[in-house]
């Protein structure tokens, strides 16, 4: 539904340039709740281009949760913008990685993991493996080494 025009933000001069909306959307599990958003967008914008969008929200809510999980996107102590933005950016780049890596396997080899009748890797799955990658030598580290969680991976999936 479109919401009537505000002079003061929708306006430049006299024509009006944006537009505001409410959007609800019932859910199909449980029909007796409703989701309410407020949109403000263009003119030229549609009512089905603003659903598609609002659609797209769950979706992009779950990456910011994944990234904050595995690669510490809300783990930053800056007190400036640079800092912040630096550290914003190399998570989310971090996850981008972590989530190719994990899909990878699956494209090569029509929709199974490593081996034949194995499940695809997690994104918590290759962070892991590349941990290990990176760990120390097991006697100086305490880690059982990258073979360990090579095998034990291979036989998770």
């Amino acid at each position: 539904m479109r919401l009537p025009a505000v002079a003061e933000f929708d306006y430049q001069g006299e024509v009006p340039h944006r537009m505001r909306w409410a959007l609800a959307r019932r859910s199909i599990s449980k029909p007796d709740e409703i989701a309410y958003y407020l949109a403000y967008a263009p003119l030229q914008v549609t009512a089905q281009e603003l659903v598609r969008v609002a659609g797209a929200r769950w979706a992009i809510e779950e990456c910011f949760q994944a990234a904050k999980n595995e690669c510490g996107l809300d783990q930053y102590e800056v007190r400036r913008y640079v800092g912040w933005y630096r550290h914003i950016t190399l998570a989310m780049l971090a996850h981008a990685f972590l989530a190719a890596t994990a899909r990878q396997p699956g494209e090569r080899r029509g929709g199974t993991g490593g081996t034949a009748g194995t499940i695809e890797l997690t994104v918590a799955e290759v962070r892991r493996l590349l941990a290990a990658c990176r760990a120390r030598p097991p006697h100086l580290s305490g880690h059982r080494g990258l073979h360990h969680a090579l095998s034990w991976s291979n036989w998770r999936r």
